[in-house]
């Protein structure tokens, strides 16, 4: 691998999990050359669209992300590159103007639903992710979340995940649980799992600094 930075895939379902698995390890490596690239920000732009249109935009779906891009990004850091990494407005339902610059760094997190849909995604991982938390939870999380902080109501997040984030979930992300080297049951909670993973990296971080 020489000096390349090394890639760990995180996924799994709204509400799983996988964005606490992914902090939990990148504040256990605080101080440390680590990142987390959210598949989030990846959106594609949607200006071109009315407002109307975006309005329709299944975010669930594998089409609605700009994956050549992320591709084109992650390749850049882990040869030491810095990038500019898109922001996505969700207010108006497309990319925003500006974009973070980010440098490069040793361990490159990539999170998100379907960053194992991919298989060239997967190609760039050195470990691969599956946070596996049962749906029940998951809608609670998501509905919980959305109440909170997006301001929605309970009827339209339940038509959402009726209609659109349960049917995408069961067709693009479960069925990429096959691609995972490590499967964390139970998401942030899961101690043994994420403790397994710092030491994990920290043997990485060992031998690069060794």
């Amino acid at each position: 691998m020489g000096n390349q930075s090394i890639v760990i895939g995180i996924t799994g379902g709204t509400g799983s999990g996988k964005t606490s698995v992914s902090r939990s390890i990148i504040e256990y490596f605080s101080g440390k050359s680590i990142l987390m690239i959210e598949q989030d920000a990846y959106y594609k732009d949607q200006s071109h669209l009315s407002f109307e249109e975006r309005l329709n935009t299944n975010y669930d779906h594998p089409f609605a992300f700009d994956t050549d891009r992320f591709i084109k990004d992650i390749k850049a850091l882990q040869s030491g590159e810095a990038i500019k990494k898109p922001v996505y407005d969700y207010a108006n339902h497309t990319r925003s103007a500006e974009t973070i610059h980010q440098e490069s760094q040793d361990v490159i997190i990539v999170e998100g639903i379907l960053v194992l849909a991919d298989e060239r995604l997967r190609d760039l991982m050195d470990i691969k992710v599956y946070v596996d938390t049962d749906d029940d939870i998951r809608i609670i999380r998501r509905m919980l979340r959305d109440i909170k902080e997006r301001g929605r109501t309970i009827e339209s997040v339940i038509e959402q995940y009726t209609t659109v984030v349960k049917p995408m979930h069961n067709q693009f992300i479960e069925p990429t649980k096959k691609y995972a080297d490590v499967i964390i049951p139970e998401g942030g909670e899961n101690k043994v799992a994420i403790d397994l993973l710092q030491t994990k990296v920290s043997h990485f971080f060992q031998n690069k600094e060794g």
